[in-house]
């Protein structure tokens, strides 16, 4: 009977990751400005729901808590990653040489500007504007008050105006979900192909 249940909570598993798995990667994307390891902050996310999966399956809203656990992976990448930062002071110019298509300059624009706003701030932005989450959707993503998700999407809009110099912040915000979810693609395929054979193992 045991393997009745297991058998039955790795389908319901694998279902909910082919669903949720590429918004995830794309969510970790925005929330770092890291496109070569959006994937893998994904799949550690995933990971960790499995773990707790009994928990997860229970909730109502297994994907309200998927996002929370990227957000807070991300926030720990985030910090992590600005001792490292200071020492590498081309990390992000390089990424501003990619000029595949016209709008890849104002897809840059918006991810460095994003990338210059507080974690709470950015977080808030990204999931009301890229993902178009409800206010309550995002606060419970993230765990915090609906007042709070309306102040901090509030200011960081206002910064973001302030930053890029126009008031079409919405759309272009939503528009680098999209240049997001090519890149992750991208980089998910260079991966399936370099280092597939050593993820399995």
């Amino acid at each position: 009977m045991g393997t009745v249940v297991d058998d039955t909570a790795s389908v319901e598993f694998h279902a909910f990751f082919e669903r949720h798995y590429a918004e995830l990667s794309r969510l970790a994307h925005l929330l770092t400005g890291e496109a070569d390891t959006a994937d893998d902050l994904a799949a550690d996310a995933l990971l960790a729901l499995w773990h707790r999966w009994d928990r997860v399956r229970a909730a109502d809203h297994p994907v309200a808590y998927a996002r929370g656990v990227v957000a807070n992976l991300a926030r720990t990448r985030i910090r992590s990653a600005v001792r490292e930062r200071r020492r590498i002071a081309l990390f992000w110019s390089q990424r501003e040489e990619r000029t595949e298509n016209p709008d890849v300059a104002g897809v840059v624009d918006v991810q460095e500007a994003l990338r210059r706003l507080p974690f709470r701030k950015r977080a808030c932005v990204v999931l009301r504007h890229a993902f178009d989450l409800s206010e309550k959707d995002t606060a419970l993503a993230l765990g915090v008050s609906v007042g709070t998700v309306k102040s901090q999407t509030s200011k960081g809009m206002a910064e973001l105006q302030r930053l890029l110099g126009t008031r079409e912040v919405p759309q272009r915000v939503h528009a680098a979900v999209g240049a997001a979810a090519r890149e992750d693609a991208a980089a998910g395929v260079r991966k399936r192909s370099g280092g597939a054979e050593g993820r399995d193992r």
